[in-house]
């Protein structure tokens, strides 16, 4: 029993005990700096506290038992490995103390590097590096900086003053330049910036640094920028993170000494080669927080030929063991490499694609791997324009291309502005130096992120590209004044509020606002790009996992379209039908007169009258539509929305009328309307009369429409097309309503068909709760459900969708009522549980049922997993969305263990 207690509580791993498929247990880092220790890589020994130990110090408020006695022993093990101990005066052992998910969330935890510094062991530091007094004085304030930020909360800017006025006391801008004596006395005016927010002196015990260093770790899983990280990038929050304790290797001991970050592939294109950044006499934050310009990694070839050619050897050896894009953080001490982390590296939805496609052709990985591994959000980015440029338009600065695409907007300068702007509708470039986690509100909000340091490894670059926000980093001819809110470069002065455009692909910084150009994707899916004779890497691996998405899916992917023009273009996107056809868009432009017409009708003459107007335009309407479908079904949904909507709004027509009668003008027409339109007000008209229950107080109404649908899918027929009809009714509630409806358009349906051969399908959208529940019922009297998950997510949530986003969806995520607005992505618990029943109910009556969905989730790419677990045949969405839907039926249908391509 004692035995298995031990094995249950144990929540420290040496390095060698894990490998890289415990990254539930050791987070991502620690899974990985175990799986390179055992493939026999260079890593610092150190070992790992568990993602457990963190869920049990959150819930709990302090160290589950057994914790304290792990790590004091797993440490007295590395200190005799190292041959150190923590914080010896004379020979000391300094760890890091790193945080580190399952899921990368890059910057948005703590680390604390240089624990087990203090007083006195930095005088031993200063003795175990030769001498060097700069490099141990160096270390001590990066040691207290972090530590009183991390950890106590002391705030950062007032470090970063510190160290400004010590370089202008110097002369210089460089930190590089300060010298033991000014860093001796920084670290005083360091200590005296802690004891005054802190209230105590800064801790001298390496153990006491540690275990606070350890907890800071655990409590930044709830930091407010990672848990806003999570809510955007969907990771879930129960997770926890891992803390790992690492034997500290130092990259600022001098000009032999270095730290950097490598891809092996390049993150931005997915091109082979070789991609990094490298920063000499420096430590792993000065690369990620862009504090200096980084040089190329391949640089690294001329400053030690050794180093680098190891590297690439151990870059080789981790792409193919992990059969995908590493991303590799690297120390050099003395000329000797260290490998501090790899992961599989978080790229752009262009490299995604790319890179897939390369593994495959290299045998790493087969095609279901490959659609495994990019997903319909990426797709859609690829989708987006791109700028349009022409002699006009001259860069005036030029950065890293940092993570691709197309950005214009008012350039703000702080993280508050651009979610203020942001919240009022406008596109915001967010401008700065570098950025740091704080700025993760404002990088959410912004339409692109602009910084004048850092490389493709900075902050700025790995948040972007995961979010799939544009960014050129590094446009170093930038001067940013945040304080003055304004930044000039090549003479000119641009403040905040003025327009600039910026090219994540180039790197290219413009004034003004620069016009966009379709997408090579969207060329190549509007038939304008033979992905065989096309020069660009990236149509071709769209085209060919596009392929295989579509030879593995089965879902079939309709549209939503309601014109020809609509219709045509959905299928170019590949769309297999129209899963929505609504007809009150048919409606309206210069249709409305006739609409008042059928409104006003005091007699049956005036309204047959009206209603024979609208028929041969709703004929047209469908004739066309058929005709781009060409054999293809379409799904045609009976006017839905109540009358009044196509009428002017109660209020304004009665001050109209007021004012009117004022001037003595003949109103006569227009109290009629007025009349009409207070008979008709409800004070909700979604829940009123509209859809079914507007065609059985209307008579006619409906038997236009299905007359109209009919005689157009027989013309189109007899003139040698073909047409396949499905004609919906909405808002069905009860089986009667559904009946009622369906006798009257079998017989108007039988009259106009005759021998034609046109097949007309009668169905139901189900988008009210009791419909959803009563399905068993009302499949005996349709041959198709098509889900309005709009409605059927307002009506189970009891939500007002105009309203509630606006007004208070922004609170419920915030506070984790809500992972994702329920109209942007399934719920699953609930509306999809309304969705299940309904599916079961209804086939278990119609074996043959065909089960659609044709609300705004038929395009979410989460949603449309669910759909195919559910077993619906089809989603239907806006044309822009089919290639989306397309992808994610394809990912829906495959099972593989991949890595996972968040």
């Amino acid at each position: 029993m004692a035995a298995q207690e031990t094995v249950e509580h144990k929540y420290v791993y040496d390095f060698a005990e894990g490998n890289k498929d415990l990254k539930d247990l050791l987070g991502g880092k620690g899974a990985n700096l175990a799986e390179m220790t055992n493939l026999g890589l260079p890593v610092p020994p150190g070992f790992t506290i568990t993602t457990e130990a963190c869920k049990a110090y959150l819930t709990t408020g302090r160290e589950p038992d057994g914790l304290a006695a792990q790590i004091e022993a797993h440490l007295e093990s590395l200190e005799r490995e190292m041959g150190r101990k923590l914080g010896d005066p004379q020979d000391p052992l300094l760890v890091s103390v790193r945080s580190g998910a399952k899921f990368s969330m890059p910057g948005m935890m703590e680390t604390v590097l240089n624990v087990g510094l203090n007083d006195r062991s930095v005088v031993g530091l200063s003795a175990q590096a030769g001498g060097n007094d700069r490099f141990a004085w160096d270390s001590y304030r990066r040691l207290i900086q972090m530590f009183g930020k991390t950890v106590c909360e002391v705030p950062g800017e007032e470090f970063e003053h510190a160290l400004d006025d010590a370089k202008r006391a110097k002369g210089t801008q460089n930190d590089l330049d300060l010298d033991a004596d000014d860093l001796r006395g920084l670290v005083d005016a360091y200590k005296k910036i802690f004891a005054k927010h802190t209230g105590r002196e800064f801790p001298q015990e390496p153990r006491e640094q540690l275990d606070l260093a350890i907890r800071a770790v655990f409590e930044s899983w709830n930091a407010e920028r990672a848990v806003v990280y999570r809510r955007q990038e969907r990771i879930p929050a129960d997770l926890g993170t891992a803390v790992n304790v690492v034997a500290m290797v130092f990259g600022n001991l001098g000009a032999d000494s270095g730290t950097g970050v490598a891809f092996t592939r390049d993150p931005g294109s997915g091109a082979q080669g070789i991609y990094g950044d490298y920063l000499a006499n420096a430590q792993g934050e000065d690369v990620v927080a862009g504090i200096r310009n980084t040089v190329p990694l391949q640089e690294l070839e001329q400053i030690d030929k050794k180093s680098y050619d190891e590297l690439l050897d151990y870059m080789a050896r981790l792409e193919e063991h992990y059969k995908d894009l590493c991303d590799i953080e690297f120390t050099i001490e003395r000329g000797k490499l260290w490998m501090l982390q790899t992961r599989v590296g978080k790229r752009t939805a262009a490299a995604a694609f790319v890179i897939a496609g390369q593994l495959v052709d290299e045998g790493l990985i087969d095609l279901d791997e490959a659609l495994h591994r990019v997903n319909g959000a990426q797709l859609a980015q690829l989708m987006f324009p791109r700028f349009q440029l022409d002699h006009e338009f001259q860069p005036v600065a030029k950065g890293i291309g940092a993570s691709p695409g197309a950005a214009s907007g008012k350039v703000v300068f702080t993280s508050a502005r651009a979610v203020e702007l942001a919240a009022e509708g406008e596109s915001v470039i967010l401008v700065r130096r570098e950025t740091n986690p704080d700025d993760l509100n404002g990088m959410i909000a912004a339409k692109g992120i602009l910084t004048s340091r850092g490389g493709k490894t900075s902050h700025a670059a790995v948040v972007a590209r995961g979010m799939g926000k544009t960014c050129v980093s590094g446009a170093d001819e930038l001067d940013v004044n945040v304080p003055a809110k304004k930044f000039t470069v090549a003479g000119q002065t641009v403040n905040e509020g003025d327009i600039v455009s910026i090219d994540g692909t180039t790197g290219k910084v413009y004034l003004g606002e620069v016009p966009v150009m379709p997408s090579e994707v969207v060329q190549y899916f509007e038939g304008e790009l033979d992905p065989e004779q096309a020069d660009d890497a990236l149509v071709k691996a769209v085209h060919r996992i596009m392929t295989h998405a579509d030879e593995k899916r089965r879902l079939q992917v309709r549209t939503n379209a309601d014109t020809g023009a609509d219709a045509a273009r959905a299928r170019r996107f590949g769309a297999q039908g129209i899963g929505l056809c609504r007809t009150e868009h048919m409606f309206l432009g210069d249709r409305r007169e006739l609409v008042e017409r059928l409104i006003l009708a005091s007699t049956d003459e005036e309204r047959e009258a009206a209603l024979a107007a609208l028929l041969p335009l709703q004929r047209e309407d469908f004739i066309d539509i058929f005709r781009e479908m060409d054999g293809l079904p379409v799904t045609v949904r009976l006017i839905d929305p109540p009358l009044h909507e196509f009428l002017p709004p109660l209020e304004q027509l009665a001050v109209n009328v007021a004012v009117a009668q004022e001037r003595g003008e003949d109103v006569a027409k227009e109290e009629a309307l007025l009349a009409a339109v207070r008979r008709m007000h409800e004070e909700n008209p979604m829940l009123g009369l509209r859809g079914v229950r507007l065609g059985l107080v209307i008579p006619g109404l409906f038997a236009m429409q299905v007359r109209a649908i009919a005689e157009a899918a027989v013309e189109v027929t007899r003139s040698g097309g073909s047409a396949c009809p499905e004609i919906m009714v909405p808002l069905v509630g009860a089986v009667q309503e559904l009946e009622t409806v369906r006798a009257e358009a079998e017989k108007i349906i039988a009259e106009v068909v005759g021998d034609s051969g046109v097949e007309v399908l009668i169905g139901t959208m189900i988008e009210v709760p009791r419909a959803a529940l009563t399905a068993g019922q009302i499949a005996e009297a349709a041959q198709f459900f098509s889900f309005g998950t709009n409605d059927l997510t307002q009506m189970g949530w009891g939500f007002s969708r105009d309203d509630v986003e606006g007004a208070f969806f922004w609170r419920y995520l915030e506070l984790g009522i809500f992972g994702i607005s329920p109209f942007e992505s399934i719920d699953r618990e609930g509306v999809g549980r309304l969705v299940r029943i309904a599916a079961e109910e209804g086939r278990a009556a119609r074996p043959g049922l065909k089960l659609g969905v044709c609300g705004e989730h038929g395009g979410d790419p989460d949603s449309v997993h669910f759909f195919h677990e559910v077993g619906l045949d089809y989603v239907s969405c806006s044309p822009f969305r089919v290639p989306v839907a397309r992808l994610e039926a394809g990912r829906a249908a495959i099972t593989t263990t991949g890595s996972d391509s968040r």
